[in-house]
């Protein structure tokens, strides 16, 4: 008889068991009230899983925070990340449970294109949302040192990509990260590079790439621009490049390059030094750099543009003259001609 009441105890316990387990399984899984639209929040360091269920509870978003509560007792998951979430429609509180304990935040996404210059940089992180700000108002050197780096100039030392941060990273994390990529992929391509270049190291090659990078429209030029300007260093001719006359000048560059322009003394006037500018002038991409230490072969020395992106390469200063002449008729008023 005795025997009889354990096992009905025992089944009876079970099924309770079990059905203790469906309902909580059943709260775990119906859908938070989000809404239409995601909902994201911050997680700052030590929260407790408690807190947090009871606020969205407040907001109306959690209907059952204590069953979410018991829940994460029952299986250790009462430990929570710091960090940025979010919940989209239709996430469960097992989802968001899961989400809180492995740390699955919010990943954001900073673009740098190619050719921006270094003040360009900062403004965009500074623009940035959810990065934490250390750097405005500091000057390049002071860059540098913030971020212990063993360069002199911050210009063409940060590689232009797309980056991800998350809750807590810091504009100098992404600097960091921007410079070690740059360090990398300017040295794997210093050791692909073809012989006989004109560079003394790979920061020279850095210069020019910089300037390849300002000075190409259409990406299939970058090799026939690079080789321009590599057989004029060869032959010790100057690089006469707009974009170095619109470096130097700074902010009283005003959208047009002016003939006193082309005579002012600058250390980036190419049109007066000899060789490459001493720093490079904006943030060269890997094409770039590719094209300067694997340059294309040919013989033209000089380039026009024809107004859409692409350029007309001469090879004699005779044939460059008639080119500047037919594009410089056919649109005055944005005519350029780089080199000279």
């Amino acid at each position: 008889m005795i025997h009889r009441y354990l096992l009905l105890a025992t089944f009876t316990f079970i099924l309770a068991a079990i059905a203790v387990f469906l309902v909580i399984s059943w709260h775990l899984d119906t859908p938070m009230q989000v809404g239409e639209d995601e909902f994201v929040f911050t997680v700052p360091s030590g929260s407790s899983l408690t807190l947090l269920s009871l606020s969205l509870a407040d907001k109306g978003m959690l209907k059952w925070p204590d069953v979410l509560i018991l829940w994460s007792r029952m299986t250790g998951q009462s430990t929570i990340k710091a960090g940025e979430y979010k919940l989209q429609p239709g996430d469960t509180p097992r989802e968001l449970l899961n989400m809180l304990t492995e740390g699955r935040v919010v990943q954001h996404q900073i673009t740098f294109p190619e050719g921006l210059r270094f003040a360009e940089w900062l403004h965009l992180l500074n623009q940035q949302p959810g990065l934490v700000k250390l750097l405005p108002g500091l000057s390049g050197d002071e860059v540098i040192k913030t971020l212990s780096l063993e360069i002199e100039h911050p210009e063409g030392w940060f590689f232009p990509d797309t980056y991800s941060y998350s809750y807590g990273d810091s504009d100098r994390d992404i600097l960091s990260q921007a410079h070690q990529r740059m360090q990398a992929v300017l040295a794997e391509e210093w050791q692909q590079r073809t012989s006989d270049l004109p560079f003394n190291s790979p920061y020279e090659a850095l210069i020019l790439a910089s300037i390849v990078e300002k000075e190409t429209g259409v990406t299939s030029e970058r090799g026939e621009i690079a080789g321009v300007f590599v057989r004029r260093l060869k032959r010790g001719m100057k690089l006469q490049t707009d974009p170095t006359i619109i470096y130097g000048l700074g902010d009283d560059y005003q959208g047009y390059i002016k003939r006193r322009h082309l005579q002012k003394a600058t250390p980036y006037n190419t049109y007066i030094i000899d060789g490459l500018p001493p720093t490079p002038i904006a943030m060269p991409g890997r094409g770039a750099i590719h094209a300067v230490l694997n340059p294309q072969e040919g013989d033209s020395l000089f380039f026009v543009a024809k107004g859409d992106g692409s350029h007309y390469f001469s090879a004699s200063y005779e044939e460059h003259l008639k080119a500047v002449q037919k594009f410089q008729l056919q649109r005055r008023s944005d005519y350029r001609s780089t080199p000279r």
